[in-house]
């Protein structure tokens, strides 16, 4: 291991930006599948990897809800979920926030109940196995309709004390915030936290509808927003976080080579970005991963390393005293 490897993994971070099915690996899906029942279209492990060869968003999601179909019983939740846990913490995250799709599986016919449950088990085992604290949050499919996010925010609410926050994924183009703007708002008067992915193929103008009509917390990519001086200025300003992924950034061709990368750029400019996986799975690495990659192809220094995980933490949705733990424990190791 370089030294590199060393201190990014020990480093303590925080996953902001992670969807759960994003991390099903080949070997996991065939084992489901078998344990299921679940035909699936690929004879190996290999030819599953040899699909992940995306040219944009909607390919990746064209395999990654045919994958998600060997997902069945609250087992399987809890397993996917406790390998990645497995992985994060000897990426030396101490702090996850899970994004799930609840729409995936109920569409399907798997009661909400089954999804959350599995997840919340591996949860409390993640806390007691490995130190790591998690948290969830429900994300509504932007394809589907603003009355079938409606149905699964009702879903939710025997669990409601046990949800961080919502955000919104899935297909981008054409599908923007303000389509969302009325369930966002049901939720926050919940009490729940509000998140969206905005600005990764769509325009800037997503991400300020996100802004400005969902009322976001934090931003879920907004690579994009850099195209927009003013809209910079703004996020830098009001301290709003973006979880960048670079490697997704590369696997999805949001950029054509890591050596273009934003996320120097970012931190110059005075944008909390972090660094987070996205779908580990499809996309070549989990966090550590993606640390590496971004520090080789920019030439990241330690200084700017800790400066992502420090803002990891500042843009986390746990409470204010858990995040000063935190600080303090990374500010001893740098």
């Amino acid at each position: 291991m370089t030294d590199l490897d060393s201190f990014i993994r020990a480093l303590p971070k925080a996953e902001l930006h992670l969807h759960i099915e994003g991390s099903l690996e080949p070997e996991l899906m065939f084992a489901l599948a078998e344990r299921n029942g679940v035909a699936i279209p690929y004879a190996s492990v290999e030819d599953v990897r040899a699909a992940y060869a995306f040219g944009n968003l909607q390919d990746f999601l064209d395999i990654y809800y045919a994958g998600a179909d060997v997902l069945r019983t609250q087992r399987d939740f809890h397993d996917l979920a406790a390998a990645y846990f497995d992985r994060a913490a000897a990426d030396g995250v101490v702090h996850a926030e899970l994004m799930f799709d609840p729409q995936t599986h109920t569409d399907r016919g798997i009661p909400f109940a089954t999804v959350i449950e599995g997840l919340l088990s591996a949860m409390a085992d993640a806390q007691a196995r490995h130190g790591i604290s998690s948290a969830l949050i429900l994300s509504f499919l932007r394809h589907l309709s603003e009355e079938a996010a409606f149905e699964t925010l009702a879903a939710a609410e025997p669990w409601l004390d046990q949800i961080a926050a919502v955000g919104l994924d899935s297909s981008e183009t054409g599908h923007p915030p303000e389509k969302f703007a009325r369930v966002f708002a049901a939720a926050r008067a919940m009490g729940l936290r509000l998140t969206a992915h905005a600005g990764e193929e769509g325009p800037p103008a997503y991400v300020y509808q996100a802004l400005d009509l969902l009322q976001v917390d934090r931003i879920d990519h907004g690579n994009r927003a850099l195209e927009d001086d003013a809209l910079v200025d703004r996020l830098a300003r009001e301290g709003m976080t973006l979880t960048v992924c670079p490697l997704s950034n590369l696997k999805l061709c949001v950029v054509d080579d890591l050596v273009n990368h934003p996320i120097d750029r970012m931190l110059d400019r005075g944008l909390r970005a972090t660094i987070n996986s996205d779908d580990p799975a499809y996309f070549g690495g989990y966090i550590a991963d993606n640390y590496r990659a971004a520090a080789v192809a920019r030439g990241l220094t330690r200084a700017q390393l800790g400066q992502l995980a420090r803002n990891s933490f500042t843009g986390s949705f746990l409470p204010p005293d858990a995040i000063a733990a935190h600080l303090e424990r990374l500010d001893a190791l740098l």
